[in-house]
């Protein structure tokens, strides 16, 4: 079968053996797959390493083959794959062996996959197989951020900066759907735009002054993934006692923090990292419920998968990248 591969240093599209069903797993012929900030850095992690390995967390497709003691799905059943692997059940924390599809197993930029029965889910009638492959990862962060750990009501206001990122789309539909006010920034006019399509009460350029802009905004949620760039603007526009949670960190891995204005105001910092099966569950459902479509910004073919990834390394999209595999 095809497959984009990461191997002694080198990202290529290669031919390699087809996946074969072990005892508890199902071989899924993907349709599409889906792009995350998260393959970008795969490469660097590995190095020069000599074993190849089929980079990609998300996909969907059909099942192929079933393999021994499975009996939940059968061949020809459209799913979705998980790539929270071995977290069940929603918990303050991943357990001890959780770990993101796509290293160190192999991932979804193949024609096919093997996985656990545990790993799949059915995917939603209503989208199409390039939106049903961009769902997963960056939604079931989007939706533990913003309900999990952020705890958000109808009646809040949630910022978040960067508005073009997947996550951030699915942030902005998901606070919209149950009725909260949703303010986004992006140095993009472009993209601050597209984000007022998708529902964004308020847009702001990022480089504009959020505290003169927000004076008469309360900002009661906080959901940032950009790290020392936003960090300690994100919290001088918080409530006194606000949240502000926090799933990653596309600038700077590390901040200064003013504790003695931090414990004054009684912020509430909160981490955050993907989610359980449980929680991809409820999202299915909540998606499923306001018929929620996800951003899909472009869709590139497996041949293109060097293309795909330089067109999100630069970040020009606004939402998801997709792969589209095979008919």
């Amino acid at each position: 079968m095809k497959a984009f591969i990461h191997k002694s240093g080198k990202l290529v599209v290669s031919e390699i053996n087809d996946p074969v069903a072990k005892s508890g797993e199902v071989v899924v012929a993907l349709r599409a797959a889906g792009l995350n900030r998260r393959d970008l850095n795969i490469p660097t992690r590995r190095g020069s390493a000599s074993e190849p390995l089929v980079l990609g967390s998300d996909g969907a497709g059909v099942i192929e083959s079933i393999g021994e003691g499975v009996t939940n799905f059968i061949i020809g059943d459209e799913v979705i794959i998980n790539p929270s692997l071995r977290w069940n059940s929603n918990s303050e924390a991943p357990p001890t062996g959780f770990d993101i599809l796509g290293m160190p197993d192999n991932g979804t930029f193949a024609e096919k996959i093997s996985i656990s029965h545990e790993q799949i889910e059915k995917k939603p009638a209503f989208l199409s197989w390039e939106a049903a492959a961009v769902l997963s990862l960056s939604a079931l962060t989007g939706y533990r951020a913003l309900f999990t750990k952020g705890k958000l009501l109808a009646s809040d206001t949630v910022f978040i900066p960067g508005a073009g990122s997947g996550v951030a789309t699915y942030l902005i539909s998901f606070a919209k759907n149950i009725g909260a006010r949703v303010i986004v920034t992006s140095r993009s006019e472009t993209k601050r735009k597209q984000a007022l399509e998708l529902g964004a009460d308020l847009a702001l350029d990022t480089s504009s002054d959020w505290k003169k802009e927000l004076e008469n905004e309360t900002i009661d949620l906080v959901i940032d993934s950009i790290g020392r760039a936003t960090f300690n603007r994100s919290l001088e526009i918080l409530k006194k006692g606000g949240r502000i949670v926090v799933f990653g960190a596309t600038t700077e891995d590390t901040v200064e923090l003013n504790l003695r204005e931090f414990f004054y105001n009684q912020h509430q910092l909160i981490g955050s990292t993907m989610g359980s099966r449980e929680e991809l569950r409820e999202m299915i459902n909540h998606i499923e419920k306001y018929e929620t479509q996800p951003v899909v910004d472009k869709v590139f073919s497996l041949n293109e998968a060097k293309e795909a990834f330089e067109y999100v390394e630069k970040g020009k999209q606004f939402g998801k990248v997709a792969l589209w595999i095979s008919k």
